[in-house]
């Protein structure tokens, strides 16, 4: 018996097909229309509805080049289920250059959204339910905020044996973060929903980070064969390493100057080690930025200008350090070509 048809965003997809759909969101001051673009592929074989997204904050564009590789990936030939392929949700940010949309709200704690609500309400009801819950399965693609980065890294609610902990398995991110649910987010829409989700951070806003990217394209490929969307490789590689992290914390600037860092980004910290210094443009005043716990540099700041208080090193904790360490050195031998920086 021939598979169905997908119907999505009013439009019906062959098996064996793939389409570019664009979903009205609204009109600018000006009169044009702004659309979702979303691509889905329909594979001839019945599989999971598999949902990944981009830009859901505007400047996070690292997910869209993610998307548009995957897409271009001869390893879809092969389909069988469903891909939704949205590169950029937050297309007001995405325009603007933004994390947020022109109301300055956070469209990722707007879910499940109103069709009455505030612009990211109804944002996010559209969304919602134009194309989330469609899907059975979703990668959600982020970075840092601007002027932070963050290592590649996989944040999901697990449950021992569930799905969300065998697609984080699968992933190959060299840390997975066992975060709790933010509410309003896209993630705890969905899995309170009963649909697994894992969000992937890497890289900064408004950078394309090659080394974020990449591993970024594989990691959804590995997690499609996984749920067994894709054929397994002819040449079966191994899945780097992950370590879950038992919790993470900030360390911050004690004074207000300009910070001069001295680790990197997936360096491994004991408690009270100097991660930085923060001193006044002369010198006078100096503060040192020490470690809250043993752990992994996990994201940091790369803008050296610091007020008090704010979050310039995220670490990571973990049983057992020694192999979060080693997961993350795995990980960068693993990157080909190998990354121009660390951070």
């Amino acid at each position: 018996m021939a598979r169905a048809p997908f119907e999505i965003a009013g439009t019906r997809i062959s098996p064996g097909s793939r389409t570019q759909i664009d979903v009205p969101v609204a009109r600018l001051y000006t009169h044009a229309p702004l659309y979702i673009p979303i691509e889905v592929v329909h594979g001839r074989q019945p599989g999971p509805v598999m949902l990944v997204c981009g830009g859901i904050h505007g400047d996070e564009i690292n997910g869209v080049e993610i998307v548009r590789r995957l897409l271009r990936s001869k390893q879809l030939q092969g389909l069988r289920g469903t891909l939704i392929a949205v590169p950029i949700v937050n297309v007001f940010g995405f325009v603007q250059h933004s994390r947020y949309l022109p109301d300055r709200r956070d469209l990722n704690r707007c879910f499940p959204g109103s069709e009455s609500g505030s612009l990211g309400g109804r944002m996010a009801a559209l969304f919602r339910e134009q194309i989330v819950d469609h899907a059975t399965h979703v990668i959600d693609l982020h970075t840092g905020a601007i002027h932070r980065t963050n290592l590649p890294q996989i944040r999901a609610q697990l449950t021992p044996g569930g799905e969300t902990e065998r697609m984080a398995d699968a992933f190959g991110a060299p840390v997975i973060l066992n975060a709790e649910l933010r509410e309003g987010s896209l993630r705890h829409y969905a899995q309170n929903r009963g649909i697994p989700v894992l969000t992937y951070e890497a890289g900064e806003a408004l950078r394309f980070d090659q080394w974020a990217i990449t591993p970024g394209v594989r990691g959804v490929l590995r997690v499609m064969r996984r749920l067994g969307m894709l054929a397994g490789e002819k040449r079966r590689r191994l899945v780097p390493a992950a370590e879950v992290a038992n919790g993470s914390s900030w360390a911050r600037a004690p004074i207000d100057g300009i910070l001069r860092p001295q680790v990197r980004l997936g360096a491994r910290v004991a408690k009270d080690e100097l991660l930085g210094r923060v001193a006044d443009p002369f010198g006078n005043a100096e503060g040192e930025v020490r470690s809250v716990a043993d752990g992994i540099v996990i994201g940091m700041s790369r803008l050296p200008l610091a007020n008090e208080g704010e979050a310039l090193f995220h670490i990571a904790r973990f049983d057992a350090i020694e192999e979060a360490e080693s997961a993350i050195e795995d990980f960068h031998s693993s990157l080909e070509p190998p990354p121009d920086a660390l951070y």
